[in-house]
């Protein structure tokens, strides 16, 4: 289906790497500038987060190195390859194969279980549904709802249907994993411990995390903190994880 082949994340020594990236929205004398020559390494083994205040352009980044967004000018490499350059149907193909994602927001249908719900990235890829199922079950056991695999998302709490979000986003085993404020939703407590289940994450072999949060209760789980403001990283804070791919 894509011409984009799969590649081990082990191949790629950063994980994302942007270079001048600009991105500006409207024409003339209405266009308002949205990323200001973005410079900015991931890591695998990394988990990294991005901070400022709302229009500082963390959004408009995330869109940008999730191929969703084309930029204006500059670079951005996501697993070696510029989603820039391929098609719309390649840039889906590799979003679903090598990125996870998570939202504040949870996005569960409602009318499937959650072992359904952590199956749908597989079954998108063509996975045979009894396959993508127990793969759905395996991954629910990890982030600690085993027992709730018949459930509907209505039926369990905030914090636990953002671990039936996480669990999707893991499920196909992507190499990077976006998550959008996990825990503006949450309360401290449930909050700590689903950065706990992402921190994990992040450590595995191959995988990088970027979360974008305005929560600084979360700031301790970071490895590096990027501070955004008017579409420049102003700041980087941290530093690169001990034994993460350089």
């Amino acid at each position: 289906m894509s011409t984009i082949p799969p590649h081990p994340a082990e191949s790629h020594p950063v994980a994302v790497r942007c270079r001048g990236l600009e991105k500006a929205y409207g024409t003339g004398d209405a266009r308002t500038p949205a990323l200001r020559g973005i410079d900015l390494d991931i890591h695998h083994g990394e988990l990294l987060m991005l901070v400022g205040p709302s229009g500082s352009g963390k959004t408009t980044l995330l869109s940008v190195i999730a191929g969703m967004l084309d930029r204006d000018a500059g670079e951005c490499l996501v697993l070696g390859h510029d989603l820039q350059q391929c098609r719309a149907d390649e840039r889906a193909h590799f979003r679903g194969q090598s990125i996870g994602f998570v939202f504040q927001s949870f996005n569960l249908l409602p009318s499937l279980t959650l072992a359904e719900n952590v199956a749908v990235p597989l079954l998108i890829q063509g996975a045979v549904r009894k396959g993508a199922i127990t793969k759905a079950h395996d991954v629910l056991n990890a982030v600690g709802l085993g027992d709730r695999l018949h459930v509907l998302p209505t039926k369990i709490s905030g914090g636990q249907q953002q671990r039936v979000a996480i669990a999707r986003a893991l499920v196909h085993e992507p190499a990077l994993i976006i998550c959008d404020e996990p825990t503006s939703n949450l309360d401290h407590s449930t909050g700590h411990h689903v950065m706990a289940l992402l921190k994990q994450q992040a450590q595995a072999p191959g995988r990088a995390l970027i979360v974008v949060t305005h929560d600084n209760r979360i700031f301790e789980f970071a490895d590096r903190i990027a501070h955004l403001d008017d579409g420049r990283i102003v700041d980087i804070s941290g530093s690169t994880p001990t034994g993460a791919a350089q």
